[in-house]
């Protein structure tokens, strides 16, 4: 008797295309930017016929999305990460949790654009895709709540603050530290808005 297969082989393969298929989107988005990504672009790089895509994929706003979904998960799992490195000191802390996130958008410019910015007109991610980011900001809420900044105003407030740096960052010196080194300044003024001690 052969016994019950403990692998589902094909499970495996359809999911190691999906991979596959996925990282020559962000290689197209990353060479061309996220708005050019075709479907002949992508099957050319995993080498398939573009019609073979939808075997995987329904639509090219399907793999946005399944892109976004990825982008965001990844952030989710480094964020907390971080958050189980928090220092007990309100500033410290705020300034690790902003420096976390500020890195790892510079570090990627098309993931930043799909996850932050509406660079593709006509898409929406579904609520499965938009659950790491919402689950991200959650843990900044609770993160910020452990410092008693609990008013929605304020975490809006730090959002935008390290939001716009990010952009700066990526917009005027793009490998740079230009916007990088004004981070943890950005972060006392805010620290001191709030009254935080120093």
């Amino acid at each position: 008797m052969l016994g019950t297969p403990t692998r589902d082989r094909a499970a495996e393969r359809r999911t190691a295309t999906r991979r596959e298929i996925l990282d020559a989107a962000w290689e197209v988005g990353r060479d061309q930017g996220l708005a050019q990504i075709t479907l002949r672009d992508v099957a050319h790089r995993v080498g398939m016929r573009a019609p073979s895509l939808y075997s995987h994929f329904e639509s090219k706003n399907a793999i946005y999305d399944a892109m976004f979904a990825d982008a965001w998960t990844e952030c989710l799992a480094v964020m907390r990460t971080t958050a189980d490195k928090t220092p007990s000191n309100a500033r410290a802390a705020i300034r690790l949790y902003s420096r976390t996130f500020f890195d790892f958008a510079v570090s990627d410019l098309a993931r930043h654009q799909l996850m932050n910015q509406r660079t593709i007109p006509g898409f929406e991610p579904t609520p499965e895709a938009y659950a790491p980011a919402v689950a991200t900001l959650e843990g900044l809420h609770t993160h910020l709540a452990n410092y008693d900044v609990t008013r929605q105003e304020d975490v809006d407030l730090c959002i935008a603050l390290v939001g716009g740096l990010i952009d700066a960052q990526l917009a005027n010196d793009p490998g740079g530290d230009r916007y990088s080194r004004l981070l943890d300044r950005a972060v006392d003024m805010y620290a001191d808005n709030l009254g935080l001690p120093a």
